[in-house]
């Protein structure tokens, strides 16, 4: 007999195979030499009460003979010479799980990437880290892999009508990521692992007939008729296709600039914008697990925040236990810090985006510039944080006690950011709208974490590209522009996901759309 079965069991048991089994025997009724052995399902953590929990669902086999649990296997066939190509730009997580969609369905992808390859990139992000010096087309937003290869590599998503999640999770496990990520309830790679799954999927893509190419930006769209026709590139080249999918990211503003240019319908679009907040993980895990010390069973402690002030929402984003606030800026004289943690998350420190959502009553006044009001608000914070820095991507910095207060910190508590921090009243840096609302939220959070309002807390300026400031308009049966045939908006960029696993989802979704414009699938 094969059961499914929900236990609750302390973190020293739940690490324990033996353990587990004896458990499910009580609970079941039998005895453990009954049970051949199980399945994890799902794996979760309750820190609701004092003593915390982890909730683990199980298929248990019973005097039944165990075997091991079968993974799907995606297979990436080689394709025909005669292939229908498709070009992808962009190879974040929508246009790397789009292309491998294509080849599934016998299509042939041409991936161009404005950025390097993800080893290559590593490099730029070390002289950016080290000598404030940014490479616009190769830094911690472009590049293979997209914003998500070095920003921490977070699995988990509400988007459940967008496709299968499991799906997406199996793709990656296929590639490399670890087992856990199907069974736990908030999924996450890591940073330092997701380079060798990106270059995987690279790897796979190639050897299956498709094409992928670095260092190649996009500078304009061939268009005859309102159909596409291809791609202009930086080099003065040109590729031909009659399918192109725009996976290009959230922070691709020369793509939206074009866009508008070429009088190719955009739309201005809220997002929201605030501060990186970093605390000691120590405090985190204390005020979450209830203990003075976290122990060997648990991992670094993680919190998601959300309140309503002044009629709008202010909430955590991007959490990063045992993290790093990171640089994550495009261009030069603009400032904008983003976390990541290694998969052991075992840095001493907590970070998260805190921030507040904008609207149009607030980029209102850059009206002039039409759908592209949102994104030059949104550039006019960063280039006001990184004045305040001082250059060379010093970020401007408060203690969060200091911040409510309306003073300037005399000192700054230690803080994960390589380029450095100054000490600066961040009125000076964010709106007035998003400064208030930010200080009554630390205020309230103050109540549910303990311990989480404190001068041990560093703020620092700004998070800013939590969405895209503009939506590329689609079509919601075909997913093609509705003036444009054949060009197909995706992901985060166009403003149809937020995040690796929802983007991911969403190239899958534009890959079929092609697939079915050209003949139905089966």
């Amino acid at each position: 007999m094969i059961q499914q079965l929900s236990l609750k069991l302390l973190p020293q048991d739940a690490a324990h195979q033996r353990t587990i089994i004896k458990q499910a025997a009580a609970a079941l009724g039998v005895k453990p030499a009954a049970i051949t052995g199980f399945h994890l399902l799902k794996r979760s953590i309750d820190a609701r009460s004092r003593q915390v929990y982890y909730m683990l669902t199980l298929e248990v086999f019973i005097n039944e003979p165990y075997h091991q649990r079968e993974r799907p296997v995606f297979r990436y066939d080689p394709l025909s010479s005669n292939a229908q190509r498709v070009i992808i730009i962009g190879a974040g997580p929508a246009g790397l799980f789009a292309a491998l969609r294509l080849i599934e369905l016998g299509l042939r992808p041409i991936v161009l990437e404005r950025g390097k390859d993800v080893r290559a990139r590593r490099r730029d992000l070390a002289a950016l880290n080290k000598t404030g010096i940014v490479n616009p087309e190769s830094n911690y937003c472009f590049g293979e892999g997209g914003a998500g290869t070095y920003s921490d590599g977070k699995l988990y998503t509400r988007s459940n009508k967008r496709g299968s999640i499991n799906r997406i999770l199996h793709i990656f496990q296929q590639f490399g990521a670890d087992e856990n990520i199907l069974t736990d309830a908030h999924p996450h790679i890591g940073t330092n692992k997701l380079p060798h799954i990106i270059t995987a999927m690279r790897e796979q893509i190639i050897a299956s007939g498709g094409e992928v190419h670095f260092e190649q930006k996009m500078t304009g769209l061939l268009l005859q008729d309102g159909h596409v026709r291809g791609i202009k590139t930086a080099g003065g080249g040109t590729w031909e296709a009659s399918h192109v999918i725009l996976a290009t990211g959230h922070s691709a503003r020369d793509i939206f600039q074009l866009l508008h240019d070429q009088h190719i319908l955009i739309e201005a679009k809220p997002f929201a914008l605030g501060v990186r907040v970093e605390h000691p993980q120590t405090l985190i895990d204390s005020a979450q697990y209830h203990c003075p010390l976290r122990g060997d069973f648990l991992p670094p402690a993680s919190y998601s925040l959300v309140e309503q002030v002044e009629g709008r929402g202010v909430f955590s984003f991007c959490m990063c236990p045992g993290g790093i606030i990171a640089p994550a800026a495009t261009s030069p004289g603009e400032l904008v810090v983003n976390g990541w943690s290694p998969s052991k998350r075992n840095n001493p420190f907590a970070n998260s985006g805190m921030v507040v959502t904008v609207d149009e009553t607030d980029f209102a006044p850059f009206a002039q510039h039409g759908a592209l009001a949102a994104m030059i608000y949104q550039q006019t914070v960063e280039r006001d944080a990184f004045a305040a820095g001082g250059g060379k991507f010093v970020a401007p910095a408060q203690r969060m006690t200091d911040f409510v207060k309306g003073k300037v910190s005399a000192t700054l508590p230690e803080c994960s950011y390589i380029p450095g921090v100054r000490s600066t009243d961040l009125r000076e840096v964010l709106p007035a709208a998003v400064h208030s609302r930010l200080r009554e939220a630390f205020k309230a959070f103050g109540k549910k974490i303990r311990g989480y309002y404190t001068d041990e807390a560093i703020l620092v300026a700004t998070e800013s590209r939590t969405s895209s400031p503009v939506r590329i308009p689609r079509d919601t049966a075909t997913f093609m522009h509705p003036q444009v045939s054949g060009l197909y908006p995706c992901g985060e960029g166009a403003g149809y996901a937020g995040g690796i696993v929802s983007a991911a989802m969403d190239g899958e979704r534009v890959a079929e759309a092609i697939k079915y414009s050209l003949a139905p699938i089966a």
